[in-house]
C-alpha cells in the first residue's frame, strides 16, 4: 500500500468542489451530510445509520477506511460534504485494478457535481496508482450513480442478481467499470 504521507497535500479543483484529505475538523460538517437515511440507502454497511459521533471520529481516525489509498473529501462552500475513494489491493493478480466509491450529501443532489467529482477523480486516481481498471458497484435502486458513471466513461458489465440485502431486502448488484 501507498505510504499514508503519498495523499496528504492531494488537492483536486473542479467546478464548485475541492478534493482534498479527511481532516480532524471535518467532524460536525461529515456528521450533518452522513446521518441521513436517504443518503445511506445506497451504500455498504461499512457506512452506517445512523451516523453517530462515535462512527464519524472512528472513520476520521482511520479505522473504517483505509486513508493510505486516496480516499478524499469531497468540499464545497468550504466544508466536507461527502467522499470519494478506491480499494486498491495494489499487489497480486487484481493490482491493476481498484473499487471506485462515493457518496454526496443531499443538500448538493441534482446539482451534476458528482458527475463533476467524478470526471476529476477517475482519470487522476487511475494515472496515480497505475490502474488499468476502475470498477464501481451500484445497487440498482440508485439509478442516479449509474448515471454519473456512464456520464464518465464507465460501462456496465453486467448485473449480479439478488447479491446484496439491505434492511428492505435482496437487491441486484449493477457492475460498471473503467478501462484505461
Amino acid at each position: 500500500m501507498p505510504e499514508p504521507a503519498r495523499w496528504d497535500g492531494v488537492e483536486l479543483r473542479g467546478e464548485g468542489f475541492v478534493l482534498r484529505r479527511w481532516r480532524g475538523a471535518d467532524l460536525d460538517a461529515l456528521l450533518r451530510h452522513a446521518d441521513d437515511p436517504l443518503v445511506v440507502r445506497g451504500l455498504s454497511d461499512r457506512f452506517p445509520s445512523p451516523y453517530t459521533r462515535a462512527d464519524g471520529e472512528a472513520f476520521l481516525a482511520g479505522e473504517v477506511v483505509d486513508f493510505s489509498a486516496p480516499v478524499l473529501a469531497i468540499e464545497c462552500g468550504g466544508e466536507a460534504c461527502g467522499g470519494i475513494g478506491v480499494r486498491h489491493a495494489a499487489t497480486g493478480e487484481r493490482g491493476h485494478s481498484a473499487e471506485l466509491g462515493y457518496w454526496l450529501g443531499r443538500a448538493h443532489w441534482n446539482r451534476g457535481l458528482m458527475r463533476r467529482v467524478v470526471a476529476c477523480y477517475a482519470p487522476w486516481v487511475m494515472d496515480a496508482l497505475a490502474l488499468e481498471r476502475l470498477q464501481a458497484n451500484v445497487l440498482a435502486a440508485n439509478p442516479a450513480s449509474a448515471r454519473v458513471l456512464l456520464a464518465n466513461g464507465f460501462i456496465e458489465e453486467g448485473c449480479l442478481r439478488r447479491a446484496v440485502r439491505k434492511p428492505d431486502g435482496l437487491h441486484d448488484l449493477r457492475v460498471f467499470a473503467r478501462l484505461r
